[in-house]
């Protein structure tokens, strides 16, 4: 199993991050090809280092890193990509 990892950092207002990513982005995501399972964590978050200041981590379960690849070059895969902007224009808002 392979697996995609996005780590959101709080967002300005997290009332429409919510609305937008519960409402509109995850059931976009959920129509990925390939796609296995689809979680997401919300919650103080530890790392190996100590509490990170992520506010939210979404894990997308594939088959494998091909069948990610596929996803992401599909239809779907760019909307996502395309929604993502929408939902987080601002790269400094995730973890890396």
């Amino acid at each position: 199993m392979a697996r995609m990892i996005v780590v959101y950092k709080e967002p300005q207002d997290v009332e429409a991050f919510n609305r937008h990513y519960f409402e509109t982005h995850v059931p976009l995501a959920k129509r990925l090809p390939g796609l296995r399972r689809y979680e997401v964590s919300r919650g103080p978050i530890m790392s190996p280092f100590g509490p990170s200041n992520a506010f939210m981590i979404a894990t997308l379960h594939f088959d494998d890193m091909a069948a990610i690849k596929e996803a992401f070059a599909s239809d779907v895969g760019k909307a996502c990509s395309a929604d993502r902007q929408t939902l987080a224009p601002d790269l400094s808002r995730f973890e890396t």
